[in-house]
C-alpha cells in the first residue's frame, strides 16, 4: 500500500503528539499522519514501566502549553503522563491519524518528485508499507528504544539471581522480601529505590560517583489554594510562569556561581538525610548542571535511607559473584536482584536510514538550523527538547516554528526549503551541548553537530529560542526556497518578497 500526506510525523510520543496537535490547530488543511512503532500512544512513557517511573520536571512546565495539566501533583507518575498524552491526542482528533506497529526502515527524499518516500515494516507481520509526504518530521527523541546502555561487568555470568535493565522491566516481577542492588546514581536510580524499598528486604544504591539530588514538594499547595479563589486557567498560567522562571533562575545561577549553588544543594541534602550518613555519598565531583540534577518528591529517597530501608555505597565493581557483587574495597553486596540503571544508548532518528537524492546521510556530519531543520536536507524538521529544562518547552516552540514555516511556504508558493550553512561553521560537538553525563559523552558520535554560532548552534536557552523560533521572520539567507515545479533556487527578489510576507 502507498499513502500520500502533506506532513508525516514519526513517533506518537509526547513530541509527535504535540507536533500533530499544533498542525491540527494552525494548519488544519494539511493532510497529516503519524507513524508509531509501538501499539500505543506515549513513546517513552509507554516504554518505561519500572516502579516509580515519573517525570523529573514539574508538570505545569512539562505539560503542553496549549493543554494545561490540571493536577497538583508536582512530579507525575508514568501512567498519568501516558494518559495525559493520549487524552490530548483525542481532544485534538490526532489519534485517528496514527498508524501503529510500524517501524521506519528508510526515508528517502527526491528533489525531482518533491516528496519523501518512507518505507515502514509492520513488525507483527513483516509486511512493508510505503508512505509519501511533502514534509517529514521525525519526533523520535535521541535514544535507542530497543536497547539501553549496559556495560560488561566482570563475572556477570556467574550471578545466579535476576539482572534487569529498567528499560526492559518484567511485568510480573515480584521483589517482595528480596535484596536488591541498583547500579547507578541518576534519575532512574533515585526513582526506583524509594519505590521498591517498601516491599524489598533492602535496597542498595551502588554508585561510582554521586549525583546532585534535590527535594521538591510532591504537591503544589500554593496552586491548590489559589484554585479555590481564582479561575483554574489563571492558576495554571501563574504556576507555569513561576516554575519556568524558577528553573531558569537556578540553572543560570549554577552556571554563574557554581560554588554557591553547590553549597546550597549540599546543605539541603545534609538536612534531609540527617545525622549518621556520610555526605561523601551525596557530594559530586563536578559543578551543578554539568550533569542534570535529580529531583525527588518530598525527599522520598532521603526518607527511606533515614529509615534504614535503603542505603548508598560509593565504590567500584571488582566482579559479580554467584550471590552478589564484590567491590574493589573488598566489601560484598549480597543481592537477589541486580538492577542496572546504567543509562541510555543514544540514537538519531529512531535508527532509520535517511537518503537525499539517493545519497545516504550521516546525521553526525550535519548541523541543525535553529535546532529544527537539518543542514542540506530538504523539507525535514527534527524535533528534540531541552536537556537543561522541561523537554516540552522546546518541543512546543519548535512545532510552532514548523507551522509558521509551512504557512509561509504555502503563501509564497514554495514547495521546498533547505537550510545551507557556511563551510567553516561546524564544530566537533553534538547538539546536546556541554552536559558531561555518561550517556551524552557516549553518544557524541551519533548525533547532529553544533555550529560556531546561531542559528547553527543549539544553546538550550529558552529566551534565545523563543526569539529565534517564534519572533524572527521565516525568510533567511541561510534558507533556500524553491517554487512548486521550479528547478532553480529562489531568487534574491523572491526571498525578499517572502520576507515581506512573513513579517
Amino acid at each position: 500500500m502507498t499513502a500520500d500526506y502533506d506532513v508525516l510525523i514519526i513517533g506518537a510520543g509526547i513530541s509527535g503528539i504535540g507536533m500533530a496537535c499544533h498542525l491540527a490547530s494552525e494548519c488544519p488543511e494539511k493532510r497529516v499522519a503519524i507513524l508509531e512503532r509501538r501499539h500505543a500512544i506515549g513513546g517513552t512513557w509507554d516504554l518505561f514501566r519500572y516502579p516509580g517511573i515519573r517525570s523529573d520536571s514539574d508538570m505545569f512546565s512539562f505539560g503542553y502549553a496549549f493543554r494545561p495539566w490540571h493536577d497538583y501533583k508536582v512530579l507525575a507518575d508514568g501512567p498519568s503522563i501516558r494518559q495525559y498524552i493520549a487524552d490530548t491526542a483525542r481532544a485534538y482528533g490526532v489519534d485517528r491519524s496514527i498508524h501503529f506497529g510500524v517501524k521506519i526502515e528508510e526515508a528517502s527524499w527526491s528533489t525531482e518528485q518533491r516528496r519523501w518516500t518512507v518505507i515502514a515494516r509492520h513488525e507483527n507481520t513483516g509486511e512493508t508499507s510505503t508512505f509519501t509526504c511533502q514534509y517529514l518530521v521525525p519526533c523520535t527523541g535521541y535514544y535507542n528504544h530497543d536497547h539501553g546502555y549496559l556495560p560488561q561487568f566482570p563475572g556477570q555470568e556467574r550471578f545466579n539471581g535476576l539482572r534487569i535493565h529498567p528499560q526492559h522491566w518484567p511485568d510480573d516481577l515480584d521483589y517482595r522480601g528480596k535484596r536488591i542492588v541498583v547500579i547507578g546514581s541518576g534519575a532512574t536510580a533515585v526513582t526506583l529505590i524509594p519505590a521498591m524499598a517498601g516491599n524489598a528486604a533492602h535496597v542498595t544504591m551502588l554508585q561510582r560517583s554521586p549525583s546532585y539530588i534535590f527535594s521538591v514538594p510532591a504537591y503544589d499547595k500554593i496552586s491548590a489554594t489559589l484554585d479555590r479563589v481564582l479561575p483554574t486557567r489563571w492558576v495554571y498560567r501563574l504556576a507555569r510562569w513561576r516554575n519556568i522562571r524558577l528553573q531558569r533562575l537556578i540553572y543560570k545561577a549554577a552556571k554563574r556561581w557554581p560554588h554557591r549553588i553547590r553549597s546550597w544543594l549540599l546543605t539541603h541534602v545534609e538536612k534531609q538525610v540527617g545525622t549518621g550518613v556520610d555526605m561523601r555519598h551525596f557530594t559530586p565531583g563536578y559543578n551543578p548542571w554539568d550533569e542534570r540534577l535529580c529531583a525527588v518528591p518530598d525527599g522520598d529517597l532521603f526518607t527511606v535511607i533515614r529509615e534504614g530501608k535503603a542505603s548508598v555505597v560509593t565504590d567500584h565493581i571488582e566482579t559479580f559473584t554467584e550471590d552478589g557483587i564484590l567491590l574493589k574495597s573488598g566489601k560484598v553486596l549480597k543481592a537477589d536482584i541486580i538492577v542496572t540503571a546504567t543509562g541510555l544508548q543514544l540514537q538519531s532518528f529512531g535508527g532509520m536510514n535517511l537518503r537525499v537524492n539517493g545519497r545516504k546521510l550521516d546525521p553526525s556530519s550535519l548541523m541543525t538550523y535553529k535546532g529544527v531543520l537539518l543542514q542540506d536536507v530538504p523539507n525535514l524538521a527534527y524535533l528534540f527538547g531541552y536537556t537543561n529544562a522541561p523537554w516540552t518547552l522546546r518541543i512546543d516552540m519548535a512545532a510552532r516554528y514548523v507551522c509558521r514555516l509551512l504557512k509561509h511556504m504555502d503563501k509564497a508558493g514554495f514547495d521546498m526549503v533547505t537550510a545551507h550553512a557556511p563551510s567553516d561553521e561546524m564544530l566537533d560537538e553534538s547538539i546536546l551541548g556541554s552536559l558531561q553525563s555518561g550517556y551524552v559523552q557516549r553518544g557524541q558520535g551519533v548525533l547532529p553537530r553544533q555550529g560556531r554560532g546561531l542559528p547553527w548552534r543549539v544553546l538550550h536557552n529558552l529566551e534565545v529560542d523563543r526569539e529565534m523560533l517564534l519572533k524572527q521572520t521565516i525568510a533567511d539567507p541561510a534558507l533556500e526556497f524553491k517554487h512548486a515545479g521550479a528547478r532553480a533556487t529562489a531568487s534574491p527578489a523572491s526571498l525578499e518578497g517572502s520576507r515581506a510576507m512573513s513579517a
